[in-house]
């Protein structure tokens, strides 16, 4: 237990801070634009992270959204409820996990069909010999074929809107204060240590999509969407009144809006 106070601390003291929310959003383009920049002038060498069958692309990247809810539900439940034992204001909060889900399938559907609209399907990876009688990417698939068409990174959208939600809902630690020995210090310390670990998942895969996936416009797009999914939500719609709210804290709303603003 004493090694998971430790991990916990550092990692409140690393993704708690304000600083880390203002400029993470920055961080984030500026390393996908570098990456990207390198994929086209300097290209790494192959290495098991380029390969797509990795086991964090696989077992966490392919289920981000599913991994975020699960530990996001618990972790808001138990702060929120902790803070303002108000069931009401908990289920408001936690309808940011519905918002949230409607927002990743939006906009996988939209670059799904975008993919679609934009295709053609090839005899090969050369984009050689059109088959004009493929007109699906399934079908393409089935038969044997390779579809062609405007992709936008669904990995750095998704990467991105996650990380930025997880860091923002992690604000609320600033105001939480339990006794060590009880059950429920035990439970928000696990779940710390838990997101912590999936936001530094999620950077690293971003980097690493930066890197090795997708050309410059493709990313650019799918950044761009995920933080107008984290904007959009937690610096607009959530500083008004008829909304989930953002995390119970201290500071006043004008402060808030403040820190967006800067």
């Amino acid at each position: 237990m004493e090694h998971l106070e430790r991990c916990a601390w550092f990692l409140r003291g690393t993704l708690v801070r304000a600083a880390v929310r203002r400029y993470l959003p920055w961080v984030l383009v500026a390393a996908m634009l570098a990456g990207s920049v390198l994929k086209e002038l300097s290209p790494l060498p192959e290495c098991y992270l380029s390969n797509k069958r990795n086991v964090l692309n696989v077992y966490f990247v392919k289920v981000a959204w599913a991994w975020t809810v699960c530990l996001l539900l618990p972790f808001i439940a138990l702060t929120n409820y902790h803070l303002t034992g108000k069931a009401g204001l908990v289920l408001r909060r936690l309808s940011t996990l519905l918002v949230g889900t409607a927002i990743w399938y939006f906009c996988t559907a939209l670059f799904s069909n975008i993919e679609h609209y934009t295709g053609s399907c090839y005899q090969s990876p050369a984009l050689e010999g059109i088959r004009q009688e493929h007109q699906s990417k399934q079908q393409c698939h089935r038969e044997g074929g390779f579809w062609h068409g405007f992709d936008i990174s669904g990995h750095s959208f998704l990467l991105t809107f996650c990380a930025l939600m997880i860091v923002e809902e992690m604000a609320v630690l600033d105001e939480v204060k339990t006794d060590r020995g009880h059950h429920l210090h035990t439970a928000i310390t696990t779940l710390v240590v838990a997101l912590g670990f999936l936001t530094l998942i999620w950077v690293w895969m971003f980097l690493c999509t930066a890197v090795y996936f997708h050309n410059l416009t493709q990313k650019v797009f799918g950044t761009f969407f995920g933080l107008l999914g984290w904007y959009g939500t937690y610096g607009y719609w959530y500083l008004k009144s008829f909304s989930p709210g953002l995390p119970p804290q201290s500071s006043s709303l004008t402060l808030k809006q403040d820190t967006y603003k800067k």
